[in-house]
């Protein structure tokens, strides 16, 4: 997708479903957010992707043959799932579901904002 980004935030939001998640660490793109304490309702998606390359001490924890596997189809705690959004007053933006766990209490993953395009 070809649209210049106008900032980058790559900070914290909540995701808004308006349906149970089938697979909690394999989502879908949700149909809103809430950031900076803003509600963003998501009224269309532009694109979508994955990240599932291993970096750093991840990358070298892995034999060769599995690791070219899990880099197509990720492994747990590994990967990130994009989606860029336009949202109800037409602003563009790219969000993301990172499945790292932060520590052994919270292994749920996280969302964020990662930047706003150009409309």
């Amino acid at each position: 997708m070809d649209i210049p980004p106008l900032h980058f935030y790559d900070e914290p939001i909540e995701a808004i479903f308006d349906h149970e998640l089938v697979l909690e660490k394999k989502p879908g793109c949700p149909d809103g957010f809430i950031w900076r304490g803003e509600t963003f309702r998501v009224t269309g998606m532009l694109a979508e992707w994955q990240d599932f390359r291993r970096r750093g001490r991840m990358a070298r924890n892995m034999m060769p043959q599995h690791a070219s596997h899990a880099s197509l189809k990720g492994s747990w705690g590994v990967g990130k799932f994009f989606f860029s959004v336009q949202v109800e007053d037409g602003r563009i933006f790219d969000i993301y579901y990172d499945r790292a766990p932060v520590d052994a209490t919270d292994r749920k993953g996280h969302w964020y904002i990662l930047r706003e395009r150009q409309h």
